[in-house]
């Protein structure tokens, strides 16, 4: 496959060659007050490299979002923002804080890794609440594929990299937002940032958020607030402090029951949790950050953080239909906490210099994390009916949380992680540039059971390291090739049982190859990639022992991506997006019934096979813009054994703008134009579906000043 796909490229490009002497682009991201209302693949980017690449320097599948881009689309969470980009798909369940993806055939925490203004939230049992929203946001930068060398385990699939808004240098400037929308949905925004002496400028971001939702007793509640103060010591030397603070009570669904097998629309709304169910989390992220240019050819940046995280459940999460008596029963009642506190470190040193008299560029640090976490819960979680509580289907009654065991502290773990990096970019010749990166992860848990004080612990270690090969045919054309490995903790590394801590990091291998085009004038992008990932030391179960697990699973997955760029006459934009993926699992079996099952050749769990994205804005005039996007999800199987299949969807959203006056722009959003049910995700092995939100209006009243 790899033989033709390069042909193709090579022709594709030729058609392209111009002679004349290249210059690749180079720049640094400045924050100003409006955001952008366009990247390229000019425009350096965080998530593929430490080194301040642009795409088309980066050997690897890059691709960013505006926040500007994000909120005029209406996309509410980050998470909703990426599955817009190329090959990214929404799992997300109120057991993972409704933010978990898919990336090239992985999924989870675990596998697509998260990341605030660079910085890692090391996730306790895959769970991930932050950041709240998209309104402080500046722009999202993703990284498709392997990215431990960069990050550290966790991210065989991709990187999200969420960007905040910063402080900017000018005259103050404020930015208010109201608006009110379907479902009694109401938010309350404020933005406001610029210089405050000549030397000190701030930012400053409010979002309130309330909703009735969609759902029966589906209210939902967020505050978020963004402060950051920059201070510019001399030329040469920067300091920012940054605070975010979070707290929502987001919809707390865990989906519509199948009845026989089959989805009921009559079931839609229905809520069949608990009274006093609970779903909140609390955030807190506070940041210093250092900026040294020590001189022409070396820099150093420190960023000092500390994060608090405090998150919540009370719910009976199992809804089950029987065949036989035709009766649904709720189970599975849930009582979960988690209090998590990490300070952490990073310190990089960036030099300019030459390497063997070709000129070259540098990154080496240390990254330092001290995690302290805590579970709560009312395990070992059996319900005072063994065989659930019959729920009459279409009245169903609240009723009360009921547990047959207490809630009570579980353990407690104390996590240490150091890591040392390097990555290197060399131009080799006019047209060739070699990108390279090591990385070496240590980490130690210990865990204290606070049942029976029983203690254990686990030293992991993690080696990544990438190589990669940029060719510039052109100004505007590149070709690159890369290779990179990457390791997955078998659950999360802080909150891993004593039986988890048995086993080693498992790990991941990418080869890809791929092509970036500028054409048209630059009015017109184009990207190309083909990859092979391949996975090994998953657990599966031991057949000579079904109590016991074997590190010898692999899993693996074979894509092609593509995506499109185009600004056309008349004020149109195009932009688009497609991804093939072919991903199975090669060795992995479990014990079901007490037999060995093999699922070798199976599609891995909430893996669609095809994704695609379009979106199409129009400037009508000087002061109405309208837009429209259609997101499509192929089918996917709800479990292992793929006899639970969620349908394919295809939801078309809609937007429009008006600048009715200098400081003031009314705007309305539809998202699911066409009312279609689909469901997002899954829960309960595909019993459970997880429905998108119905059709949708929002109006909102911008006003500067």
């Amino acid at each position: 496959m790899n033989k033709y796909l390069l042909s193709s490229l090579c022709l594709l490009a030729l058609n392209n060659v111009q002679a004349q002497p290249l210059t690749l682009p180079t720049g640094t991201i400045t924050a100003t007050a409006v955001d952008n209302d366009t990247v390229s693949l000019n425009t350096p980017t965080t998530a593929g490299s430490r080194l301040n690449l642009t795409a088309m320097e980066t050997p690897a599948s890059v691709e960013s979002l505006t926040g500007e881009q994000i909120r005029t689309r209406g996309d509410r969470s980050v998470q909703d923002a990426v599955s817009r980009s190329t090959g990214i798909s929404r799992t997300g369940t109120p057991g993972d804080g409704g933010t978990s993806l898919q990336a090239r055939g992985f999924t989870g925490q675990s596998s697509v890794m998260q990341l605030f203004d660079g910085n890692r939230l090391y996730t306790g049992m895959g769970t991930a609440t932050f950041p709240v929203d998209t309104w402080s946001v500046e722009r999202v930068d993703v990284l498709r594929g392997p990215a431990s060398v960069l990050y550290g385990e966790g991210a065989t699939g991709a990187v999200v990299n969420v960007i905040p808004k910063k402080p900017f240098d000018g005259e103050i400037e404020n930015h208010l937002r109201v608006g009110y929308g379907s479902y009694d949905r109401q938010q309350q925004a404020f933005d406001s940032g610029g210089s405050l002496t000549d030397t000190l400028s701030y930012r400053l971001n409010l979002n309130r958020l309330r909703s009735n939702g969609w759902i029966d007793r589906g209210d939902s509640a967020s505050d978020f607030i963004s402060a950051a103060l920059r201070w510019q010591a001399t030329d040469d030397l920067t300091f920012t402090l940054a605070h975010d603070y979070g707290d929502q009570k987001p919809m707390n669904d865990f989906g519509t029951p199948l009845i026989n097998g089959h989805f009921k629309d009559s079931l839609r709304d229905k809520n069949y949790n608990v009274s006093n169910d609970k779903q909140h989390y609390n955030d807190q992220w506070t940041r210093l950050t250092s900026d040294w240019q020590i001189s022409d050819s070396v820099s150093s940046s420190n960023e000092l953080y500390y994060l608090k995280a405090q998150r919540r459940w009370q719910n009976a999460e199992n809804y089950n239909f029987n065949r036989d008596t035709q009766q649904l029963s709720r189970s599975g009642y849930f009582g979960i906490g988690h209090t998590q506190e990490q300070i952490g470190d990073r310190q990089t040193f960036t030099f300019k210099h030459t390497l063997f008299g070709l000129d070259s560029q540098t990154v080496t640090g240390v990254d330092y994390n001290r995690i302290r976490f805590q579970l709560d819960s009312n395990s070992p979680f059996n319900d005072v009916l063994p065989n659930g509580q019959p729920v009459d289907l279409y009245h169903p009654q609240p009723g009360r949380f009921e547990s047959a065991d207490p809630y009570r502290s579980q353990f407690q773990s104390t996590t240490k992680q150091m890591s040392v990096f390097a990555e290197n970019r060399t131009q080799l010749s006019e047209r060739w540039s070699v990108v390279t990166g090591v990385r070496r992860d240590y980490v130690h848990v210990d865990r204290t059971n606070l049942i029976d004080d029983s203690q254990s612990d686990k030293t992991l270690t993690g080696n990544n390291w990438k190589a990669g090969l940029v060719f510039a045919l052109t100004p505007d054309t590149s070709f690159y090739g890369q290779y990179a490995t990457s390791t997955d903790g078998v659950g999360g590394l802080i909150s891993l049982s004593p039986s988890q801590q048995q086993y080693d990091l498992a790990t991941a291998k990418q080869t890809e190859i791929g092509m970036k085009q500028l054409f048209w004038d630059q009015r017109g992008e184009f990207t190309l990639a083909a990859y092979h990932i391949v996975k090994k030391k998953l657990l599966t179960d031991d057949p000579g022992n079904p109590t016991l697990k074997q590190q010898v699973g692999q899993q693996s997955s074979n894509g092609l991506e593509a995506s499109l760029d185009l600004q056309l006459p008349h004020a149109w934009q195009l932009q688009a997006n497609v991804a093939i993926v072919k991903a199975k699992y090669d060795d992995f079996s479990a014990v079901v019934t007490g037999e060995t099952v093999s699922y070798n050749g199976n599609r891995p769990t909430d893996v669609p096979r095809r994704t695609a994205n379009l979106w199409l804005s129009k400037a009508i005039n000087d002061d109405l813009k309208a837009g429209a996007g259609v997101r499509y999800v192929d089918a996917r199987f709800a479990d292992m054994a793929n006899q639970n299949e969620l349908p394919s969807y295809t939801v078309v959203d809609a937007t429009l703008s008006w600048q009715a006056l200098r400081n003031t722009t009314l705007g309305l959003q539809v998202n699911n134009l066409f009312d279609r049910q689909y469901a997002q995700s899954q829960y309960n092995e595909g019993q459970q579906w997880i429905l998108g939100e119905p059709r949708s209006f929002f109006v909102t009243a911008d006003y500067t000043f």
